[in-house]
C-alpha cells in the first residue's frame, strides 16, 4: 500500500542522467599524494567506499580519464560479482584525484531528490533482490546491469522534506555504527601488539624473570586429525556429542569457543563409526583447503568430535590452553603447508614448529590477558552486531513508509 503523501516512481524521476566512467591503464600500487587514479570495482560495496582501491594512472592516460567522484552524489557498479552488481555508496566529498571506470556509474540528482536517500533506498534488501534478479552474463563471476534497468527501478518516493529526515535519522545510525567499528579496529590493533610483546618475551610481566624454554610446539601439546563423518548421521540437531565441521567454526556465538554445532551424534554411533571425541580445552581448527590460510583457531567447550578435515592440538600437563590458543593465533599455516594441489598441513610440520615458552604460571597470567583483550573485542562487536540489526529494521519501516518520521515545516 502506497503510504499517505507518497508516489509511486522508478529512480529515473529522481535521477538527470548515469555519468559514465572510461577505462584507462593503470599501476597496481598503492597512489601518492601528487599522483591521480582510476577506481577499481572493488572500490564501491554496500554502503562502503574505499578510495584507495585504486590504480595509479600516467599524465598519458589521465588525458581519457573524465569523470571524478563528487559530493552529494551516488556511485554505483553497474558490473561485478553477482552479490555485488548494483552495489551503490553515497560520495560525501569530491575526489579531484580520482576518476571513474567504465564499470562504474555515478548518479546527478534532480532538484527535488535527496540522494543520501536514494542511495539507503539501493542498498535495501528489495534493491539488491532486484538486482540480483535483473543481473545477466555467461560468466560466473562478472554481471551486469544495464542502464534502463537501473533507471526503471520501481520504488516509492515520499517528499523532498521526508527524504531528507529519514536520511538523517539513518545516518545517525551509520555513525554510530562507524564508531564501534573503529573502536573494534583499535581492540584488535592493541592486542596484536600486546600479543607480540608478551608471547615472545619481550615484555615479562611483574614477579616473572625466569628463562623461557627453547623448544617445540610438540613439547606443550599433541596433534590429532578428526574422523571421517558419513552423510548418513548428519543433520541430528540433538545428541550426547557435537561433530564439528570446518564451517561450525563461524557459527555466531563461536567466535572463541565452540558452543554450538550443526550436527550431534550418540556415543554409540560414535563407537559404531569408529569417531573417538576430542577433550575439552583442545584448540581446533582447519588442516586442508582454503580455510587453513584463513588460520582461525577455536577451544573446545566440551567432549566434540572433529571431522577429517580438521585438526586439534591438545595441550599436556605443562601447558595452558588459553595460553596455547593465543600462540597458535599467531603461527601463519600457509608457511607450514605441503606441496600439492590442495593447501594441507600434517601433525609433525606443527609438532616440530620451534618456539619459546614460559612456565605455567606465566602462561596462565598472559593468557588471562590477552583473554580480557578478546573479550573487550568480543563485547564491542556484539554490540555492533545489535545496532546492524536494529538499523536494518529501521530501514525497511522507515523507507516502505510503515513508520512515518516527523518533517519540521521548514523541511
Amino acid at each position: 500500500m502506497l503510504p499517505e503523501g507518497w508516489l509511486e516512481g522508478r529512480v529515473s524521476n529522481l535521477v538527470s542522467a548515469l555519468e559514465t566512467g572510461v577505462s584507462v591503464n593503470g599501476e597496481n600500487r598503492p597512489k601518492k599524494p601528487d599522483e591521480k587514479a582510476v577506481l577499481k570495482v572493488s572500490a564501491v560495496s554496500y554502503g562502503c567506499f574505499d578510495k584507495n582501491a585504486c590504480k595509479v594512472i600516467s599524465n598519458e592516460e589521465l588525458k581519457r580519464a573524465r569523470i571524478n567522484p563528487k559530493a552529494g552524489r551516488i556511485i554505483i557498479s553497474r558490473s561485478n560479482t553477482g552479490k555485488l552488481v548494483g552495489a551503490s555508496v553515497f560520495i560525501e566529498k569530491n575526489y579531484d584525484d580520482l576518476f571513474l571506470p567504465d564499470k562504474l556509474w555515478q548518479m546527478v540528482p534532480k532538484s527535488h531528490s535527496d540522494m543520501r536517500w536514494l542511495s539507503y533506498i539501493l542498498s535495501s534488501k528489495k534493491s539488491r533482490y532486484a538486482f540480483s534478479n535483473l543481473a545477466t552474463g555467461t560468466s560466473g563471476s562478472m554481471k551486469n546491469i544495464t542502464k534502463s534497468e537501473l533507471l526503471g527501478l520501481k520504488i516509492f518516493i515520499p517528499p523532498l522534506p521526508e527524504q531528507k529526515k529519514i536520511a538523517r535519522t539513518l545516518s545517525t545510525w551509520d555513525k554510530a555504527i562507524e564508531t564501534v567499528e573503529k573502536l573494534i579496529k583499535n581492540s584488535k590493533t592493541q592486542k596484536k601488539a600486546l600479543m607480540q610483546q608478551l608471547l615472545t618475551g619481550k615484555r615479562r610481566l611483574p614477579g616473572f624473570d625466569k628463562l623461557w624454554k627453547k623448544g617445540y610446539l610438540g613439547d606443550i601439546c599433541l596433534f590429532k586429525g578428526g574422523s571421517a563423518f558419513k552423510e548418513v548421521y548428519q543433520g541430528e540437531p540433538e545428541g550426547k556429542l557435537p561433530f564439528i565441521k570446518v564451517s561450525d567454526m563461524n557459527l555466531p556465538g563461536n567466535s572463541i569457543y565452540i558452543k554450538y554445532a550443526n550436527n550431534w551424534i550418540s556415543e554409540s554411533v560414535a563407537k559404531e563409526i569408529k569417531a573417538k571425541p576430542f577433550p575439552a580445552e583442545s584448540v581446533v581448527f582447519a588442516k586442508v583447503g582454503a580455510a587453513l590460510l584463513l588460520n582461525k583457531r577455536r577451544i573446545l567447550e566440551q567432549e566434540t568430535i572433529i571431522d577429517n578435515n580438521m585438526m586439534a592440538a591438545i595441550p599436556n600437563n605443562d601447558c595452558n590452553t588459553n595460553y596455547l590458543y593465543q600462540l597458535m593465533l599467531t603461527i601463519d599455516f600457509a608457511k607450514l603447508v605441503q606441496d600439492g594441489v590442495v593447501p594441507s598441513i600434517n601433525q609433525s610440520s606443527l609438532s616440530r614448529f620451534k618456539i619459546w615458552f614460559p612456565k605455567l604460571k606465566e602462561q596462565q597470567q598472559i593468557a588471562a590477558l590477552l583473554t580480557t583483550a578478546d573479550k573487550k573485542t568480543e563485547t564491542l562487536q556484539q554490540k555492533l552486531d545489535c545496532l546492524k540489526q536494529e538499523k536494518k529494521a529501521l530501514m525497511q519501516q522507515l523507507l516502505t513508509g510503515k513508520r512515518r518520521v516527523k518533517v519540521d515545516v521548514d523541511g
